[in-house]
């Protein structure tokens, strides 16, 4: 995997590695062994969303009861943010970060992307794929789209944030357990970073990551209806709320 030069994170408090997972049978076992390589003190906490192409069975029988993993199994498939909720839940580490069960994101980068909060400079950190780290040229649109939400979301929360779709997303713990979540799906991206910024007080950080984007060929999942439902998000918890 692509990455930025390595940060000494020997020290580091125990770090929550949140994954969700929905059909990610081609993927699962790397991004597993690669979380669990990657140099920082963690726990793994993976929730299988429901899926039917035969993850749930790889993490039964090959990753589930592994040192520092923690397994859960949600019923059906009931959205990445409940499956994010359960697995915040389960988080015992001092900071708590998100990672996609797919190869597009980098666990290697992790200390890098927690390190303000570790020095005491962040509270909550994203990862921001648009600040010049390296990534794989794809999906012009999708740019558009993703610079469209995220100035959206700027315009709501008057951050000004590069980013807000970003996976990597990283709290300090007490931080993400004082939120009240209630999106289930995709709408978990707007609906925290505008509960995040009604909070005066947290310094919010961003980083530059890689990131190696996959084709709809590839297993992506995200589409057009969670465009719409980003835009009725940051109504809800944006404007609404306030």
């Amino acid at each position: 995997m692509i990455g930025h030069a390595p940060i000494d994170a020997k020290n580091f408090p125990l770090i929550s590695v949140v994954m969700p997972c929905f059909n990610e049978r081609a993927s699962i076992a790397t991004i597993v062994d690669a979380v669990l390589a990657a140099p920082f003190r963690k726990e793994l906490i993976i929730v299988d969303d429901g899926s039917t192409d035969g993850t749930r069975e790889i993490l039964a029988a090959n990753i589930e009861g592994r040192p520092d993993v923690l397994v859960h199994y949600q019923p059906s498939n009931l959205g990445k943010g409940a499956a994010l909720h359960r697995g915040f839940a389960s988080a015992r580490g001092e900071i708590v970060i998100v990672q996609d069960a797919d190869l597009e994101y980098d666990p290697c980068e992790i200390p890098m992307v927690v390190a303000p909060i570790v020095n005491g400079d962040a509270d909550v950190v994203y990862g921001s794929r648009f600040l010049g780290g390296p990534h794989r040229v794809l999906y012009f649109w999708h740019s558009v789209a993703n610079w469209g939400l995220t100035t959206l979301s700027n315009l709501v929360t008057d951050l000004n944030l590069t980013d807000m779709e970003t996976c990597y997303k990283a709290f300090r713990r007490e931080v993400l357990l004082s939120l009240t979540l209630e999106e289930g799906r995709f709408g978990f991206e707007p609906e925290v970073t505008a509960k995040l910024a009604r909070r005066k007080e947290l310094r919010i950080y961003e980083v530059p990551i890689s990131y190696r984007g996959r084709r709809y060929s590839e297993g992506k999942k995200i589409g057009l209806k969670d465009a719409f439902r980003v835009l009725y998000c940051l109504g809800k918890y944006g404007l609404l709320r306030r």
